[in-house]
């Protein structure tokens, strides 16, 4: 978290040494406060409602984690044209990995990534995993960025006019060479 970022509204640190080797299951869901500050957070009209279903399995003796969840979320937008309310139900699925920390602490450093590389595992940050972060951060990614409201279009202003530029005048063309000479 950046100095002047505000603090995170959903956050629900889970530590992993209280992940099970068989895994795990975990339900988070919103109070109206959380989803108050989610709100602004996103810049929405409101979040009725923000559920998540996690599954947390450890992938053996690695020190991964791997994450499988599915976040549900009634949530309201304003129509880009209009301002209007814009209702939405957003269900998403998501799969992430996480590891440890590198052991130089990796910040800083650049990761090159290509097409055909793996995304590297997200980093478990003092021996936790943020879930609420997870959450917040898929649901996001699944708003719509130009959300409508039904029947809105946006008319452009139209273009505006451009007179024609006049032809210049011969004479003063020539009284302008007239007077460099001079």
């Amino acid at each position: 978290m950046h100095a002047n970022q505000p603090a995170q509204p959903f956050s629900h640190l889970l530590p992993v040494d209280q992940i099970p080797a068989k895994g795990a299951r975990r339900r988070l869901e919103a109070d109206p406060g959380e989803r108050a500050e989610i709100a602004r957070w996103l810049d929405l009209m409101d979040v009725v409602s923000l559920s998540a279903e996690l599954e947390l399995n450890p992938m053996g003796k690695t020190g991964l984690i791997r994450v499988n969840g599915r976040l549900t979320a009634e949530i309201v937008q304003s129509c880009v044209v209009t301002l209007a309310p814009v209702p939405a139900h957003i269900e998403e699925a998501f799969s992430l990995t996480f590891g440890p920390q590198p052991e130089d602490g990796g910040e800083g450093d650049e990761i090159e990534v290509g097409l055909d590389s793996f995304d590297p595992p997200d980093p478990i940050i003092d021996g936790a995993i943020d879930m609420g972060a997870v959450v917040l951060e898929h649901l996001a990614l699944a708003l719509d960025p130009f959300p409508r409201a039904e029947g809105a279009e946006f008319d452009p202003p139209p273009e505006p006019v451009e007179a024609p530029e006049p032809k210049a005048n011969p004479f003063a063309v020539l009284s302008t060479l007239k007077q460099k000479r001079e």
